[in-house]
């Protein structure tokens, strides 16, 4: 079982923050794999799967991520190196995309929060970049809407950043 984790926060107010661009990347995969996403408050998720594939949106909000992942893990006895994370990074260039086996929290708290609930920093993750501002501390910009010349933007990447989970990670 493979698991594509997709981090942001819950709620209508979030759902064009910069913040949730995990969200909408397995949003937009969920629709290509033809994977209907319900509310699981077993696993504090929104979520779907097949036999082979399960995707996940953590409803615990961004810091606390990690909890819902474990959860999720530990249900499907998922090994870290077969979970990837989705998740905004500030310091790359807006629309840009990074794929690592392995790394850091690079100071992302809802990726350190998976760091920590799994006790290992030994999975994959993909990165999407929203830039940096500024003008407002990042606390504020990352839970800022996306300015629709940015959204714009974000839409036109999301097929590419499933095609790199589907050939790097998934491997279909």
């Amino acid at each position: 079982m493979k698991l594509v984790v997709g981090l942001g926060n819950p709620g209508k107010k979030y759902e064009r923050t910069r913040h949730n661009v995990g969200f909408m990347v397995v949003d937009a995969l969920a629709k290509e794999l033809g994977l209907m996403l319900k509310k699981n408050d077993q696993f504090q998720a929104v979520g779907g799967a097949t036999d082979k594939i399960a995707l996940a949106k953590p409803q615990t909000f961004m810091n606390n991520s990690g909890i819902s992942v474990k959860t999720i893990s530990k249900k499907y006895r998922v090994k870290p190196e077969d979970i990837l994370i989705v998740a905004d990074d500030i310091d790359m260039d807006l629309g840009k995309l990074r794929y690592r086996e392995i790394g850091s929290s690079g100071g992302h708290k809802g990726v350190q929060s998976v760091i920590d609930n799994l006790k290992t920093n030994i999975f994959p993750r993909l990165k999407v970049g929203i830039s940096r501002s500024e003008k407002l501390e990042p606390n504020e910009y990352v839970t800022a809407n996306f300015t629709n010349t940015q959204l714009s933007q974000v839409k036109k990447i999301l097929p590419v950043a499933v095609r790199t989970i589907k050939e790097k990670f998934l491997k279909i």
